[in-house]
Formats: C-alpha cells, sequence, structure tokens
C-alpha cells in the first residue's frame, strides 16, 4: 500500500519560492514524526526538516531559516514551505518518518531551482 504521495515540485528561478505537499495513507501520521527529506544525484540523503506531532520543528543547517515544515493531522498531510530557493536545494524531495524513515518511499516530487 503506498504510504506517502509527494507533489508541488516543479522548476523555479533562484530566490524563488515552492509548497510542497505529502499525504499519507496510514493511520499512524498523527503519532510519529514526519520529515521532508531529498537527494541530488551523487549526494546522500539529507532529512532536512522534521515536525513532531506536536508540532515541534527541526531544520538540517543548510534550509534552516527558508524551509518551514509544518502539519495537518486530521488531512494526514505535511508541507514544506520552501523559500529564497537556489540551486544547491535542487532535488528529489521525499516525504517520510523521521529521523529514521520506513523502508517504502514514495515516489518524491523533482525540485529544480535554475536560471
Amino acid at each position: 500500500q503506498v504510504q506517502f504521495v509527494e507533489s508541488g515540485g516543479g522548476l523555479v528561478q533562484p530566490g524563488g519560492s515552492l509548497r510542497l505537499s505529502c499525504v499519507a495513507s496510514k493511520s499512524f501520521f498523527r503519532f510519529v514524526t514526519m520529515g521532508w527529506y531529498r537527494q541530488a544525484p551523487g549526494k546522500q540523503r539529507e532529512l532536512v526538516a522534521q515536525i513532531t506531532p506536536s508540532d515541534t520543528t527541526n531544520y538540517a543547517d543548510s534550509v534552516k531559516g527558508r524551509f518551514t515544515i509544518s502539519r495537518d493531522n486530521a488531512k494526514k498531510m505535511v508541507y514544506l514551505q520552501m523559500n529564497s530557493l537556489n540551486t544547491e536545494d535542487t532535488a528529489g524531495y521525499y516525504c517520510n518518518t523521521a529521523p529514521g524513515p520506513r523502508d517504502t518511499w514514495g515516489q518524491g516530487t523533482q525540485v529544480t531551482v535554475s536560471s
């Protein structure tokens, strides 16, 4: 069964913004910490943001101050507002539990930052 479905990526110019969305299919959602991960070709997967069931957030230094993670437990959704994007943010973005992801990943959504 699909657990996570991501959307909202696209092509954006440096300095632009995107809002990513993820919907979880299972009822465990409201009980677990969720995160947004990204992975670019040739790079390790990076957990860029996470949010607990009580809305405590943590961010990787690379995105702190630019990205905001939020969640809607009733809708089983988690969001990532991405501002001041730069080329280093180019990657596939995935949602999953955090800091330890489940083995099954969604298809992700591609974010490309380019002039």
